[in-house]
């Protein structure tokens, strides 16, 4: 018993010690990295005032969100949900809380290719300032119309701008990708209706010929609602279940995907067109199986699929995409992102 504790001591001991160094390691490598940042004070700096302007003159819709900053109108947005519980089960119930985790995939991203982006030469580019200035327009223009999300498309091309201005174009050119991704941040709440209306209505009507005239499934259709004659199940597919949030995390993922794995632009335009199709694909399988298990197994396991099978469909859609990647695979050599040199 003493020597199986002292083997179990020793190999938390071991996973400890590992872990530690990793920690080490990250650490000196981030100060390698912050040494050889040339200019980084002015950036900072810079950066800081443009945080300031948004976030002490960002918002005047002070009807909806009582606050003057732009990151408070944001994190209302981010979190908007009827889920019953706290700021965090909110966000993560809200049709936008994905928006939360772009930052942090981005951040992500600009560190794995950190190599290539130190080893572009970076100069002082002062056309940049045209760029700051255009972004400060437009959010002018967006504060005096009450539209935040125009003041937050101004606040990041005004942050990639501020880049260009310090470090050059040749190193905003080579950043393009993954800064350009940054735009999945803006929520749209009711700015999707003209998108998640059509999805809505075709997935409906796609669905219903299906199932009434292909499998013989006797349901009543009334705009985007299904309902069985007998009054036993009504289903709406409402804005949620029109297959947005799928659309637009399918957009983000393939858009990562395309540009880390192809050269390319037709590999990676196609694979990123694929997503409205499999979007709309996936919505109308899920219709499909919630009206079959309804009408097998009662409302409940109709709920069930409801709430549960649109991770299948995701993961089927995953896969899918995978496979047309794997199609148009790539010389593991030629895949480095556009705008970014090849390592010596």
């Amino acid at each position: 018993m003493r020597a199986a504790g002292r083997e179990r001591h020793s190999g938390m001991t071991t996973t400890t010690e590992s872990q530690t160094d990793e920690r080490g390691e990250f650490r000196r490598e981030l100060a390698c990295v912050w040494r050889q940042m040339s200019d980084k004070g002015l950036l900072l700096s810079l950066a800081a005032a443009w945080f300031a302007l948004f976030h002490f003159l960002g918002n005047s819709t002070f009807g909806y969100v009582d606050s003057p900053s732009l990151f408070g109108w944001l994190w209302g947005a981010y979190s908007s949900s009827s889920f019953p519980g706290g700021p965090i089960v909110k966000l993560l119930n809200a049709d936008d809380g994905y928006c939360v985790l772009i930052p942090f995939l981005v951040l992500g991203l600009f560190w794995s290719r950190r190599q290539q982006w130190l080893a572009i030469h970076r100069e002082t580019w002062w056309p940049g300032l045209v760029g700051l200035a255009l972004a400060t327009v437009l959010h002018v223009l967006g504060y005096l119309v009450q539209q935040p999300r125009v003041s937050l498309v101004a606040f990041l091309g005004g942050g990639y701008a501020l880049i260009a201005l310090v470090w050059g174009w040749r190193f905003a050119a080579g950043v393009f990708f993954p800064y350009v991704l940054l735009v999945f941040c803006v929520p749209l709440g009711t700015v999707s209706d003209p998108i998640t209306v059509p999805l809505r209505q075709v997935s409906t009507d796609v669905s219903v010929v299906i199932v009434r005239d292909v499998l013989g499934i006797p349901v009543i259709q009334q705009g985007v609602q299904i309902s069985d004659p007998r009054g036993a199940y009504t289903y709406e597919v409402a804005a949620a279940c029109s297959g947005i949030r799928s659309l637009i995390a399918l957009f983000a993922l393939t858009t990562i995907y395309g540009f880390l794995t192809f050269t390319r632009l037709w590999k990676r335009l196609l694979v990123i067109l694929l997503v409205v199709p499999l979007t709309l694909a996936g919505n109308i399988l899920r219709l499909v199986c919630i009206v079959i298990a309804s009408e097998a197994f009662g409302r409940s396991a109709g709920e069930f699929v409801h709430d549960w099978f649109g991770f299948v469909t995701f993961g089927l859609a995953l896969l899918v995409l995978f496979g047309v990647g794997n199609w148009l695979r790539e010389p593991a050599s030629a895949r480095v992102p556009g705008g970014l040199p090849q390592a010596a």
